[in-house]
């Protein structure tokens, strides 16, 4: 073990000479460090901008005056998705799906206002986030720092001297790996930095953490294995590029555009048709008098065994307005749900595959961990549709209980009947407050769980393969 250490800390004295092993750590903790602070001012300002702002939208729609309960269905409510606490370290489709929606009777409107971090608000490391820096940057200049740990003695000769001293080649090859594993270990520091910062709870840091530590594990084996096979270190930097190129660039998009080949999602345009040939049959809800409402006009009269509308105990034209608005949701929510679970089936199908590239599986991995992945986000969608659903069915049941017939339909052409209908404020308190939360740590590390096997798989892999390439030197030397 002392000769694993000694040929580290060598290692490490080797870096601290080179100009390229230690600008190559000198970058990549820059670039972690700013990506950090980039990203983390700017999620933790649009946290605080969405919370507000969901605050003074609920007090706004709460604070309207006295006006007819349907207008307050058209004037509608917005609710926010602010980040979660992870999402300073890993944004994942956040800024790209919108976190904004506003809701109103009648449709369901999408997410808007995606805050895709633009130059001007958060510098030349708008798009360079923490997880990308560490999916995608660091490796590269690991392989930088570590391509020709094995090949450089290989090519100096010193690897006989150490071999003919007593040394064994899998010795050599650790000491390797462990200076490697240093240099990756102190790399992860700014993450850890950022977990605490990110105020995540502890379970979720953690597992986030061992994550990511576990992906920089496979690359520093990945790196050191190539090295101990190549017989020149201009071989190993080749083989480690076109690996690096392979794994964290080709492989994810082949996944992505397999996905999209095999299980295509209906383009807008094609929805949009669809669902306005299905709302055809669920009738007018501003009209009473539409022939869709003709069953239930007649089962009210029956019910309550009258012969007019005008004599029923109740607004028929909120019933209408209840019944068209429940129909036209079940359509809106069968079409919804379709297009999630078409998107769903295609990350599914990228996720059976992922166990051919490690970054595929941190990123989606990543994503999940920190609740910023496209399941977070269609459950927002839920939970925003059922808000809207609730208080606009809730303004329809006022509309039905608290407004006579008769002054409905006249209110137009009489100022008195028009009066009567706007309804007292406080009705508007019906409103919930809507709180978007990631889904309970316990469940997002039980769905990490399979990605972190993957990950020590390749680890195990990457393990097996420089063991056996340090095994090859002996046969190398002996000869």
């Amino acid at each position: 073990m002392n000769t694993v250490l000694l040929i580290a800390s060598d290692e490490w004295r080797y870096w601290r000479r080179s100009k390229l092993g230690a600008a190559a750590g000198l970058l990549a903790l820059i670039l972690t460090c700013a990506s950090l602070l980039a990203t983390m001012n700017q999620v933790r300002s649009e946290r605080e901008t969405r919370v507000a702002l969901q605050h003074e939208a609920e007090h706004t729609f709460r604070d309207q005056p006295a006006r007819h309960p349907h207008r307050m269905v058209h004037y509608g409510h917005y609710v926010f998705r602010p980040p979660t606490a992870l999402a300073v370290l890993d944004p994942g489709v956040d800024p790209y799906t919108g976190t904004v929606i506003f809701l109103e009777g009648h449709r369901q409107n999408s997410a808007t206002f995606s805050p895709a971090y633009s130059g001007a608000q958060a510098g030349p490391f708008a798009l360079l986030t923490p997880a990308l820096s560490y999916q995608l940057l660091v490796p590269l200049l690991l392989i930088i720092m570590g391509f020709s740990t094995v090949t450089r003695e290989r090519e100096a000769g010193t690897d006989r001297q150490l071999v003919t001293s007593g040394v064994s080649p899998t010795t050599i090859w650790l000491g390797k790996t462990v200076a490697l594993f240093g240099a990756a270990a102190l790399m992860l520091l700014p993450l850890i930095l950022g977990t605490v910062l990110s105020n995540a709870g502890g379970a979720i840091a953690s597992g986030f953490l061992l994550l990511y530590a576990l992906y920089l594990a496979s690359w520093v084996l990945i790196i050191t294995a190539a090295s101990a096979w190549s017989p020149r270190a201009s071989s190993a930097l080749l083989a480690l590029i076109t690996i690096w190129v392979t794994l964290c660039i080709v492989t994810p998009r082949l996944l992505a555009s397999a996905a999209m080949t095999n299980l295509p999602t209906a383009s807008q345009i094609e929805t949009d048709m669809e669902v306005i040939v299905a709302l055809r049959n669920v009738g007018d809800g501003h009209n009473a008098s539409d022939p869709a409402f003709n069953q239930l006009r007649a089962n009210l009269l029956e019910q309550y065994d009258v012969e007019r509308v005008e004599d029923l105990p109740i607004n028929f034209r909120g019933i209408v307005a209840q019944a068209a608005e429940a129909k036209l949701t079940d359509v809106l929510n069968e079409f919804a749900e379709r297009r999630m679970a078409s998107q769903m089936a295609q990350s599914s199908f990228v996720n059976t595959l992922e166990i051919l590239s490690p970054f595929a599986v941190l990123q989606s991995a990543s994503m999940m961990t920190a609740g910023t992945d496209n399941q977070t986000h269609h459950r927002f969608l839920r939970e925003a549709e059922a808000i809207r659903f609730q208080f606009v069915q809730d303004l329809n049941q006022v509309h039905t209980e608290k407004m006579a017939y008769s002054d409905d339909i006249n209110r137009s052409s009489d100022s008195d009947a028009e009066r009567r209908t706007r309804i007292d404020p406080e009705n508007w308190r019906i409103l919930k407050d809507f709180e978007f939360h990631a889904a309970p740590a316990t469940q997002r590390l039980a769905q990490l769980a399979p990605s972190l096997l993957v990950i020590s798989l390749w680890v195990l892999i990457a393990g097996s393969i420089g063991w056996l390439g340090a095994r090859r030197l002996v046969e190398v030397n002996r000869a």
